[in-house]
């Protein structure tokens, strides 16, 4: 891989690993309801998630998922309906004892899982796969064994560092959260993001 390709790699995963979306938003949520201790599990979960999404889209399943539209349709659905329902979950928390509670707590594999159902990270993974992996027409290029992990060890680091800063800042609220309403207005404010993220993967 060329000092250009790497230049563009990079600046491509900075803006996509930082801009909001359904891992960063949990991270936020997880962070300022339960801790940072409690949402690490979370952060450790996304990098280990869409690493092996973007193994399986560098070996095909990509173009498999892309090629059924019932497939695409399926994981479509399937990450709405999740996404709803943690947004359901998030507004319902109004106290830090609710949370603590497990009102709102995503396990490790729970997080794995997730992304295969975020459409941002198949649509991530997808664009690193036709830029970085395959070639104009559409064969490897390349070393493409080689690229890909490069490409995943790259991955691995924005997927982590974007969800710990995220997590780090709903961290140093909560405190300030768990004074008076301010949590429920919160926690609506962030489920409200989801349910417009799971709007959002219905129009693409």
């Amino acid at each position: 891989m060329s000092a250009t390709e790497l230049t563009a790699l990079l600046l491509f995963c900075t803006a996509m690993s930082f801009s909001p979306g359904p891992n960063t938003t949990l991270s936020t949520a997880l962070a300022a309801n339960l801790g940072l201790r409690r949402a690490m599990r979370f952060c450790l979960a996304v990098p280990t998630g869409w690493t092996l999404l973007m193994l399986a889209c560098g070996l095909g399943l990509g173009a498999l998922v892309l090629g059924v539209p019932a497939l695409r349709w399926g994981v479509k659905l399937l990450g709405v309906v999740y996404m709803l329902w943690l947004a359901w979950k998030l507004a319902g928390a109004s106290k830090l004892s609710e949370v603590d509670a497990s009102r709102l707590n995503v396990t490790f594999l729970q997080g794995v899982g997730l992304q295969f159902l975020n459409i941002k990270a198949w649509m991530l993974a997808l664009t690193l796969t036709a830029g970085w992996v395959v070639n104009a027409a559409g064969q490897p290029s390349s070393n493409p064994g080689q690229r890909l992990a490069i490409i995943c060890v790259v991955m691995v680091f924005f997927a982590f560092t974007s969800n710990l800063t995220y997590a780090v800042a709903g961290s140093l609220l909560r405190h300030w959260l768990a004074q008076g309403t301010r949590l429920v207005w919160f926690n609506r404010a962030l489920a409200a993001v989801l349910v417009a993220t799971a709007l959002w993967m219905l129009t693409v």
